[in-house]
């Protein structure tokens, strides 16, 4: 979105371990730290953010499992990446850690004719905050590839949890205050062109709709449950309320997608959020609905916030 203030602190750690200790430094010092991936989804408030911010900017090795026999993600600490590749008929899976951005890992599926991530073309951010959201859209979400998770806990460990012991739903990894270390992400084999050709599709696809090289934070709604909206997307609803193309300042409601809020340039997050509030409440007065935020705020007076992708 490219708009908001200063992190009073910002640690930035280089490994899923230093992430860890990073985690645990600021809640020793009395302080719950806000984890920051891509910034996809977030949108920040004006002025001095207190308190810790932890960028996982640093902490993006994606490589494949070296041991056949042992595909864990707590292998991203231990294992020598330096080998020689395996074909891509063996493994079939990924260790990513969080900072790894979703078009790397897309790309880097594609390569190897590996399906189940070209349907998140175009989605922007990294992958801790992809699996902590359950990133995705209409073609596929993130949770659909996650075979092992990674996080710092509740106790500041780095705990393994398997795909069954997790409850992610739409736009919500259900991992709750857990932390985004790293993953393995399990795939299925398949011909290296129709797996590129079917990203570029859904990307081509995306653009035809979406605002996707402009500056915002993704769809700003989640969209609502389809009976009670009779089948409508937040989109829709904004569009039919006639606020496509509404401003504050430099801020505007896309006139491609009613979901997006777009920075023209010069926007604050003061306008942002009270473009979003205006579209929030005008939506809930003509139709009853009321839309769910999808996007992050981290605002000053916050403590503990959602992670941002």
């Amino acid at each position: 979105m490219r708009v908001g203030g200063a992190a009073e602190w910002l640690l930035e750690p280089a490994t899923p371990e230093e992430l860890r200790r990073a985690v645990v430094a600021a809640r020793e010092d009395g302080v719950e730290p806000r984890i920051l991936g891509g910034g996809a989804n977030l949108i920040i408030e004006d002025g001095v953010l207190p308190g810790v911010v932890i960028t996982t900017d640093r902490i993006k090795r994606l490589f494949r499992p070296e041991s056949r026999g042992s595909q864990s993600a707590r292998d991203a600490e231990e294992m020598n990446a330096r080998v020689a590749p395996a074909p891509r008929e063996e493994g079939l899976a990924f260790v990513a850690w969080c900072g790894v951005s979703m078009p790397k890992l897309v790309n880097a599926a594609a390569e190897m004719g590996w399906s189940g991530v070209e349907g998140l073309a175009g989605v922007p951010g990294n992958v801790g905050g992809g699996i902590a959201m359950n990133a995705g859209g209409k073609w596929g979400e993130m949770w659909g590839v996650v075979e092992r998770v990674l996080v710092v806990d509740e106790r500041g460990e780095l705990v393994e949890l398997e795909r069954a012991q997790c409850s992610p739903r739409y736009r919500n990894g259900g991992l709750g205050a857990k932390i985004v270390a790293s993953a393995v992400l399990r795939f299925r084999l398949d011909d290296v062109n129709a797996v590129k050709e079917r990203g570029r599709n859904f990307l081509l696809e995306k653009n035809r709709v979406q605002p996707v090289t402009l500056w915002s934070a993704g769809c700003v709604f989640k969209n609502p449950d389809k009976e009670a909206a009779g089948g409508r997307s937040a989109g829709m609803l904004v569009e039919q309320c006639g606020l496509k193309g509404r401003t504050v300042g430099d801020a505007i409601v896309s006139p491609m997608h009613g979901n997006f809020v777009v920075n023209q340039g010069r926007a604050t997050a003061t306008d942002v959020l009270e473009l979003i509030r205006i579209v929030k409440d005008s939506v809930a007065q003509k139709t009853g609905i009321a839309l769910e935020m999808e996007a992050k705020v981290w605002r000053a007076s916050d403590g503990a916030t959602p992670p941002g992708r």
